[in-house]
């Protein structure tokens, strides 16, 4: 008799799923006029990559120019990006 175990994806296996570093909070959370670094971005390769792109990666400084309409209105590099709610959660960041 052979079995067979069915996996369900439960995030990526390259450290993603592990617990987020001490004292890092969500972008979603920080306030406007602050500056953080970015530590970690969660989610899918596919999620990371987008955010990569747009220059939210590991060690960048941004900060929060504002809130609008849902959107978290962010500083990176020499330009200002908007990220909704659900994709600033999964930026965590340390305050500088």
């Amino acid at each position: 008799m052979t079995t067979q175990t069915i996996g369900l994806p439960i995030g990526n296996m390259n450290g993603s799923a592990l617990a987020p570093a001490a004292g890092s909070m969500p972008l979603a959370m920080v306030a406007p006029g602050e500056e953080v670094k970015v530590v970690s971005i969660k989610g899918r390769d596919n999620t990371k990559r987008f955010l990569e792109n747009l220059g939210f990666i590991e060690g960048a400084v941004i900060s929060v120019v504002t809130e609008l309409a849902g959107n978290v209105i962010v500083a990176v590099k020499d330009t200002r990006v908007a990220v909704n709610k659900s994709l600033a959660t999964r930026i965590l960041t340390v305050k500088v």
